[in-house]
């Protein structure tokens, strides 16, 4: 318990941190993600870099750029693909955040895992999981609210 609560302090500081920003730490996970890149990408690049459903990424896509901190244009390869790139607003905000947000250095251990530990480690969490009743749970994107302010929880 004492390695999850860790980890969960250190996210809950880095969405304390993007809060001062206006952002969630979801928002702020999406902003460093995007700059990180170095050139536009797609929902589901994004998503597979953030390693998130593409629909859940989208949603905080959305209100970031509803906020004018994203920007989606169409491609001019692929007229279907929706190219997602920081304006320059998003790009001074992200210069303004703190350096490292806390769900890139989870997402960096992660990969550091081995593939053997990794399949352990996500057949263990899928069983934690479906014995405390959260199979059904959506699953969205780490601290995606504005403190105060909770997701709608399933219905049981």
């Amino acid at each position: 318990m004492d390695s999850f609560r860790r980890i969960v302090q250190s996210l809950r500081s880095s969405h304390r941190a993007a809060g001062h920003l206006n952002l969630t730490g979801a928002q702020l996970f999406v902003i460093h993600a995007l700059h990180d890149a170095g050139r536009p990408l797609s929902v589901s690049e994004l998503a597979a870099r953030t390693r998130t459903d593409p629909s859940t990424v989208s949603v905080v896509v959305g209100r970031l750029v509803r906020k004018g901190l994203v920007q989606s244009v169409r491609s001019t390869k692929d007229n279907r693909r929706a190219e997602l790139s920081l304006t320059k607003k998003g790009e001074m905000l992200q210069r303004k955040a703190p350096a490292t947000v806390a769900q890139e250095k989870l997402l960096q251990a992660l990969e550091e895992l081995n593939e053997r530990d990794a399949a352990v480690l996500e057949r263990l969490l899928i069983g934690i999981v479906d014995v405390m009743g959260e199979a059904d749970t959506p699953a969205s994107m780490l601290f995606d609210t504005q403190p105060g302010l909770e997701l709608p929880r399933k219905r049981r």
